[in-house]
């Protein structure tokens, strides 16, 4: 534990890590007052696509939590940085909540459902057969499948829901074509993370409730990591899987010295 908290830098999931549904998780709140105590710099790093960091700094207002939108980063704003960076002003057919919308338009991207150069798929309950099957159809024709993020599910207060990959898995299969994921654990959105916080990997910790994108993503791009238990992954399941997180805490309020 005082390795972890020696870090310069702390990047942190924020759905079962910050909050659950619409409840501030016990103990986020001294974390967050312990990591201004200490100068730490921080970054919420979200694989969700669906809402901009704006509503998210509201949403963690109403809870009582106290965070400027710039320590919020989504996987809407790194595909929407991974396709300017790709191909600028290029269009795209996008199945999405706004937060993905917004993010494509700030940086140039114009919708198309005609001949695009991608189809962008994002979480949403916006989603049906007719844009699955259209989605389906510009990709035969040659566009290239993105998705936001490889999360399979997610989960709410009333259990669990799917996420990003399984609204794509009827695209994939029905396409033969596997979709790019930009979310983590893919090291472009990490990298970024570390640019905005402006500190080394060896100095930052990851701090998730994921084995398959949080763990991962920290151990691949060589930060301490950290499981925390108030979200997806139970302690059982952290045996399936062959890399392990260095430390193990029931909920991110544990980290604090207090």
């Amino acid at each position: 534990m005082d390795l972890l908290r020696s870090k310069k830098g702390f990047i942190c999931d924020m759905d079962g890590v910050i909050y659950q549904g619409d409840h501030l998780i016990p103990g986020v709140k001294g974390f967050v007052d312990w990591l201004r105590q200490e100068n730490k710099q921080f970054l919420f790093l979200t694989n969700g696509s669906g809402k901009t960091p704006k509503e998210l700094q509201r949403k963690l207002d109403r809870m009582g939590l106290d965070i400027d939108e710039s320590h919020i980063y989504t996987s809407a704003l790194a595909t929407a940085k991974f396709l300017d960076l790709q191909n600028p002003g290029c269009t795209a057919y996008v199945i999405g909540d706004p937060g993905l919308y917004n993010a494509l338009h700030d940086v140039g991207i114009t919708l198309n459902d005609v001949n695009p150069e991608y189809v962008v798929i994002g979480e949403t309950i916006n989603y049906n057969y007719d844009k699955i099957c259209l989605a389906i159809h510009l990709v035969m024709k040659g566009a290239r499948l993105i998705g936001t993020n490889p999360d399979i599910t997610g989960i709410t207060e009333k259990g669990i829901i799917p996420a990003c990959q399984a609204l794509l898995a009827p695209i994939e299969a029905s396409t033969g074509k596997k979709a790019y994921y930009i979310g983590k654990p893919n090291p472009l959105m990490m990298r970024t993370g570390l640019k905005i916080l402006g500190i080394h990997s060896a100095e930052t910790a990851m701090i998730g409730d994921r084995m398959d994108t949080d763990i991962q993503a920290g151990v691949e791009s060589g930060l301490d990591t950290v499981l925390v238990l108030t979200g997806v992954t139970s302690r059982e399941n952290i045996e399936k899987y062959p890399y392990r997180p260095r430390l193990v805490l029931e909920s991110i309020g544990d980290i604090p010295n207090l």
